[in-house]
């Protein structure tokens, strides 16, 4: 593989590759997987040097790498270190293709095509992993480039889940992909402000499906499904949402999956103006929507594929056991499988190796109650 060249200019603090990164061919600037600094950046531009080469692609450093470390020695396995590197490197990839629309440059859609067809095969091989990296080993904290992503893998189930031809679900997965990119064209004082937007801020945050209409439709050339699946990913079920207040059947199956999976997604991540729901809560909350806002029948879909306590949920057994659901049970959504975290005294199991009980087949065994991952921290932090 031929090396590829990459701006100085491009280059921001915090950035990996995850291959070597050169200066020339005989002068390393930064070795794989390791951050780039200011000073190295600086360094370059000081030596008049315009351009760095190197075989890698870039890599995001995951906020679950910063996390409580009892609650990630779920990933210390080489399988889900695998699945970490490989949804870093994607998020790295992404963060470039974001970069560019919102200093709009040229993005064609072969670059998002790889992204997403990437992105699908690690979905393929390891579906359970990436599930429970998204809604537990992120904890809460993704932003806007794991937003993207993990949309476009919740979409994705979904959609299969509908039993969707490839070509849809390709079409459905880069359209939750890209469905927020608007907001990329919306000031950042805007989109992250904590307090109550004006009038206006609101006006300016209703045009964001418009403006992912046309970077999806005329700048990036997809096509016109998956431009319309951004464009009305806001529209609600009665009728009440935006920007062309449509409703029912009219809005299209692949914004009515965008809509459920977006809002769930969000519900789970923190935003600037409130703290992140667990996925039990969340997953009530989508719940108890009445067809006001989603399609009902997305939702019996979402709920069968995610679970009433899903993936990655921490929750308290009626033993007094206290675990992680590492499976759904699509049959029984209240009965998933559950890996023990803390036994009934109290006792942490070391190196995630609590055994799995399944609660469809022990039925003298339930959940009694979710629990914020903040409680154990808090409780550890006692201790």
């Amino acid at each position: 593989m031929a090396p590829r060249l990459v701006k100085v200019s491009d280059l921001r603090p915090g950035f990996r590759f995850d291959k070597p990164v050169y200066v020339d061919d005989e002068n390393l600037f930064v070795p794989q997987n390791i951050e780039i600094k200011q000073k190295d950046i600086d360094r370059l531009k000081k030596w008049g040097i315009s351009h760095v080469r190197t075989e890698g692609k870039p890599m995001k450093e995951l906020p679950s790498a910063k996390k409580n470390a009892f609650l990630q020695q779920a990933f210390s396995a080489p399988d889900q270190q695998e699945v970490m590197q490989a949804y870093s490197s994607l998020a790295g990839e992404l963060q470039q293709v974001f970069t560019a629309i919102q200093n709009k440059e040229p993005v064609t859609s072969v670059e998002v095509d790889d992204l997403v067809d990437r992105l699908l095969r690690l979905l393929e091989e390891r579906q359970n992993e990436v599930v429970e990296l998204i809604l537990y080993g992120l904890q809460g904290e993704s932003g806007f480039i794991e937003n993207a992503l993990n949309c476009s893998v919740l979409a994705t189930l979904v959609g299969r889940n509908l039993n969707m031809v490839q070509h849809k679900l390709l079409q459905l997965a880069s359209g939750a992909l890209l469905h927020d990119v608007g907001m990329l064209r919306i000031p950042a004082s805007v989109r992250n402000k904590k307090g109550e937007l004006t009038p206006e801020e609101v006006q300016a945050i209703r045009a964001h499906p418009l403006y992912s209409y046309r970077i999806i439709a005329r700048e990036m050339k997809f096509s016109e499904d998956i431009a319309v699946s951004a464009l009305q990913h806001q529209e609600r079920w009665d009728g009440a949402g935006y920007p062309r207040q449509i409703s029912g059947t009219n809005i299209i199956p692949a914004a009515r999956i965008i809509a459920v999976v977006d809002a769930f997604e969000a519900m789970v991540s923190k935003r600037p103006y409130r703290n992140s729901m667990i996925g039990y809560t969340a997953m009530r909350t989508i719940l108890s929507d009445n067809a006001r806002r989603f399609d009902p029948n997305i939702i019996k879909v979402f709920i069968r594929t995610m679970g009433i306590y899903p993936m990655g949920s921490i929750v308290l057994l009626n033993n007094a056991c206290i675990g992680r659901v590492i499976d759904v049970n699509n049959a029984a959504p209240l009965r998933p499988r559950v890996k023990i975290m803390i036994d009934p005294d109290g006792r942490e199991y070391p190196r995630d190796g609590g055994e799995i009980l399944d609660l469809a087949v022990d039925k003298n065994l339930f959940i009694a109650r979710a629990i914020d991952p903040k409680e154990l921290t808090e409780k550890k932090k006692e201790s």
